[in-house]
């Protein structure tokens, strides 16, 4: 899995962080709505996610996890000890009397 710099994503997020700020103070400034929806997709294209939220908590558990932890973290899966076969199922034949 590639990762992106802590530095471009601690750049990203502040970047964010401030367009949201000025979103907010004037939610009705068009110009500003397409810098803070733009600066939310590259944060998204950054850290994996669909919503500029989800990838702004992503941004966050990144910079102050450790990279072990937020690995394991993002995979979720637990991984298991040898690799798991199934038995092969047994072909059924109908009987001749079946038929």
């Amino acid at each position: 899995m590639l990762l992106p710099a802590k530095t471009e994503v601690a750049r990203q997020l502040r970047r964010y962080r401030a367009w949201e700020r000025v979103m907010l103070a004037s939610p009705a400034d068009r110009a500003v709505r397409a810098t803070f929806e733009d600066s939310g997709y590259t944060l998204c294209v950054l850290m994996g996610k669909r919503c500029a939220r989800e990838a702004a908590d992503a941004a966050e558990r990144y910079l102050h996890t450790p990279l072990a932890a937020y690995l394991q973290e993002q995979d979720g899966r637990p991984r298991p000890a040898t690799p798991v076969r199934r038995a092969a199922r047994p072909a059924v034949r109908p009987s001749p009397a079946a038929r």
